[in-house]
């Protein structure tokens, strides 16, 4: 794996040089080889023998790689999706879902971790221009604080804009339905990506660390976990509660969300990164379940239907002041030199999350216009 620094500074890292006159790519069919590839017994081994197995899903990564992150070209939203949906695959396997264990004998591939940091190397340094990073690397501690301060007042609160108007106002039922089906692929997974940064020695920021995971998890009480009401509100509505039931509706943008996430969580180097990223998400928490609950009250639905935003609203008012006061700023002080890397995390997690967002509203919008039709 390869550090942030690197990432952020080599923008060609892991791609092939594409001919204009190659075919043009089937993302659909790739994807389907990949999925194959991921049950294939002995993978790393058949691939040395054989290379010819993984020869055409390459050069597929490899045009998509280059559409999305390093010409942006005209069809870079497939490539997006296409990128993304193999990253996900991959970092999955690092959950447990119940299900046959022989799902999980490529967890280790080495092949598999090729293709990751593959995707990685480029899409991280794509996402790193996003954001002016020279510019947050020259701040010193007490700037670093003053940036965490004001970012978080002012996220607290922030004017609607018009994702949030559209949900607030306009969306419908089959709109609703839809951004819960979307907001599932982590819902009825919450806090998985926290459980992995908690190893290791015990200080005041990890205790902080465990006591949002406590209540993320009720406890240890099912009836009580986060997930469980997510999956309530899906029950009431008539929707799958299976995970990942919704996979094929999830943009492109949600996936680079939860797999910015598993990048940050899998390399203690983003430590700093990953805790400044949970600031942001605990604090503007409860301002974007707002907009959810209130198209849920203007729908009429049932508190069940919307009790996961009640609940969040609560208790992410509470996990954010113990983000920022408890965690980010004990850990700039603990780590001086690095501390900017908990403000690139801050902003970044707010960029990526703002983006996922609106892609979700555009989502929204198609459902509620084809409900329309029908």
């Amino acid at each position: 794996m390869q550090s942030s620094t690197m990432m952020l500074q080599n923008p060609k890292a892991g791609v092939s040089v594409v001919s204009e006159a190659q075919v043009a790519p089937n993302y659909l069919e790739s994807e389907q080889q990949f999925v194959r590839l991921l049950e294939l017994e002995d993978l790393d081994q058949r691939v040395q023998a054989e290379p010819g197995l993984v020869q055409d899903f390459e050069r597929v990564l490899a045009i998509a790689l280059d559409a999305a992150y390093v010409n942006e070209q005209p069809e870079a939203e497939a490539a997006h999706r296409f990128a993304q949906r193999v990253l996900y695959r991959i970092n999955r396997l690092k959950f447990f879902w119940y299900d046959d264990l022989r799902h999980y004998i490529n967890e280790r591939a080495f092949y598999l971790q090729q293709i990751r940091n593959r995707i990685e190397s480029v899409w991280q340094v794509w996402e790193g221009q996003q954001l002016d990073v020279s510019a947050l690397r020259q701040l010193d501690l007490a700037a670093v604080k003053q940036a965490l301060i004001e970012r978080s007042d002012a996220d607290l609160d922030p004017p609607l804009n018009a994702s949030s108007r559209y949900l607030r106002e306009e969306a419908t039922l089959a709109g609703y339905r839809r951004l819960l089906a979307i907001a599932s692929f982590d819902g009825l997974v919450e806090a998985s990506r926290l459980v992995r940064i908690l190893g290791g020695a015990s200080n005041e920021v990890h205790c902080t660390l465990v006591r949002v995971l406590l209540e993320e998890y009720g406890n240890g009480r099912l009836n009580r976990k986060h997930s469980t009401f997510f999956a309530n509100m899906m029950a009431e509505l008539g929707l799958s509660t299976e995970p990942e039931a919704y996979f094929d509706l999830v943009p492109w943008e949600v996936l680079a969300s939860i797999n910015h996430n598993f990048l940050l969580t899998e390399c203690k180097q983003h430590y700093l990164r990953y805790n400044g990223g949970l600031a942001y998400f605990e604090i503007a928490g409860p301002w974007i379940y707002r907009n959810y609950m209130t198209a849920a009250q203007r729908l009429n639905l049932s508190d069940t239907a919307s009790g996961y935003w009640e609940l969040h609203i609560r208790e992410d008012e509470r996990h954010g002041r113990w983000m920022i006061d408890d965690v980010a700023l004990p850990l700039a002080d603990r780590y001086p030199n690095e501390a900017w890397q908990i403000v690139l995390g801050y902003d970044q997690e707010k960029l990526i999350g703002d983006r996922a967002g609106d892609a979700m509203v555009r989502s929204v919008r198609e459902a509620d216009t084809a409900a329309t039709l029908d």
